[in-house]
């Protein structure tokens, strides 16, 4: 069992590197949309390969530290899922909607459910039920963060109000890991709509 101060470390670092793919979008205004999933996609195939080898017994030197160091409550003894559905949901965002709308999910994944559990996990003291542990504090910071970046990348506030909205709504629903897929696909396709009405 994780000590507070344990927990805390253990999701500074993970969301460290989910915030990381916030540079995603960036990357892919600068420079080819293949070179950039083409290498997002090796990263992804790299680590599947690794963590299987890593959950076998044979540690990969870098990979196998991450993974054992982002494993939530001691889960490093099991495959470590999270990267794979940050990838694959940032993957297919940017693979299947406009820049835009694209950028908005991949953002609104990164900050927003990047802080919602940082947040939550620092200050989060009033659970909010049938969610699995998540917080009003996580809920809030969600919210003014997935506002916040929509804001930055589309101007439009009333727009960015909504997405806020959704984005922290979505993160409440209890996945797992597994909204990371969810949340950049469902933001990016509101967008997408929003901006062809």
């Amino acid at each position: 069992m994780q000590t507070r101060k344990e927990i805390i470390q253990t999701e500074l670092f993970r969301k460290s590197i989910h915030i990381c793919t916030a540079f995603i979008p960036i990357l892919l205004s600068l420079y080819s949309k293949s070179l950039i999933l083409g290498l997002l996609s090796c990263a992804l195939v790299g680590y599947i390969v690794s963590e299987s080898l890593r959950y076998h017994g044979h540690k990969i030197p870098l990979v196998s530290c991450i993974t054992e160091h982002a494993a939530r409550n001691g889960n490093a003894k099991y495959f470590v899922l999270g990267p794979v559905t940050l990838s694959v949901g940032v993957l297919i965002t940017a693979l299947f909607f406009e820049p835009l709308p694209a950028k908005i999910g991949i953002w609104a994944l990164a900050f927003g459910d990047g802080f919602a559990s940082l947040i939550g996990k620092l200050i989060g003291h009033t659970e909010i039920p049938h969610t699995n542990g998540k917080t009003v504090a996580g809920s809030l910071a969600c919210f003014c963060a997935t506002f916040i970046s929509c804001f930055v990348a589309s101007q439009r506030l009333v727009f960015s109000l909504t997405i806020g909205l959704c984005g922290a709504i979505i993160e409440l629903i209890p996945m797992r890991d597994y909204d990371n897929v969810v949340i950049p696909i469902i933001i990016a396709l509101i967008a997408q709509i929003y901006f062809h009405m």
